[in-house]
């Protein structure tokens, strides 16, 4: 039988899009939980992911927060691979000793980040949609930043990404369509978001495979260190 990975999603209008696409290509079984909603146990999982949300990952007010914290924690002691993104990226960082805060400035849009590992993090446009930022954890590898913020981090068979690599253009034109202080804050437009997502949609899939299959490649890898230790 299938273990499923686990996908903690936060918002119904973010999905796992694009990671859910990869996961059925490649025969990777997910396990959506809705914010709220009772989180399995993660350690016997292949893996975790954290999506991104509309709150802040340093708000301790989010009623699903500490129930997610106690996930992440579980999932770290025992040595499941987790998938921080955006927002999921700020609270893995923060259970591992980072910091969350606002950022100088908020991305919004198809921008460029600047890549220190092209064989994790591929050179490119990523979708990026955020006002909060992290601080890099103690140990954690820088692999990408742009000129607002660090952009992606590892630590271990653990990685977090600022920007949205599961996001369509089509998710991208619904965040726009639906949260226009946000595109404002972001000094773009929604037309600029259409345009984006049009000219990026191609180039965008590939590199989120690209990205989905590295940490994959990882987290088996850690899969099988963790039952070689045990075995």
């Amino acid at each position: 039988m299938t273990v499923a990975a686990l996908v903690l999603e936060h918002d119904p209008d973010a999905p796992a899009g694009l990671l859910g696409a990869w996961a059925r290509e490649r025969g990777v079984a997910l396990e959506v939980v809705p914010a709220g909603a009772p989180i399995p146990d993660p350690a016997a999982r292949p893996f975790l992911v954290s999506l991104g949300a509309e709150a802040s990952a340093f708000d301790d007010t989010v009623p699903w927060l500490a129930a997610e914290r106690a996930a992440l924690d579980r999932a770290l002691d025992r040595d499941v691979p987790i998938l921080g993104i955006c927002f999921g990226a700020q609270h893995l960082a923060r259970a591992l000793g980072g910091a969350v805060a606002r950022a100088d400035r908020a991305e919004v849009g198809w921008l460029a980040v600047e890549s220190l590992a092209p064989d994790v993090v591929p050179h490119g446009p990523w979708l990026q949609w955020h006002r909060d930022r992290f601080t890099l954890p103690p140990g954690a590898e820088l692999l990408a930043r742009s000129p607002a913020c660090d952009q992606a981090f590892r630590v271990g068979p653990h990685l977090g990404v600022q920007f949205h690599p599961e996001v369509t253009p089509a998710i991208a034109l619904e965040w726009g369509t639906h949260y226009p202080a946000s595109v404002a804050e972001g000094d773009t437009t929604l037309e600029a978001v259409r345009a984006g997502g049009e000219t990026h949609a191609a180039g965008a899939r590939v590199r989120a495979y690209a990205l989905f299959d590295a940490f994959l490649t990882s987290a088996r890898c850690a899969s099988r260190m963790r039952a070689d230790a045990l075995g």
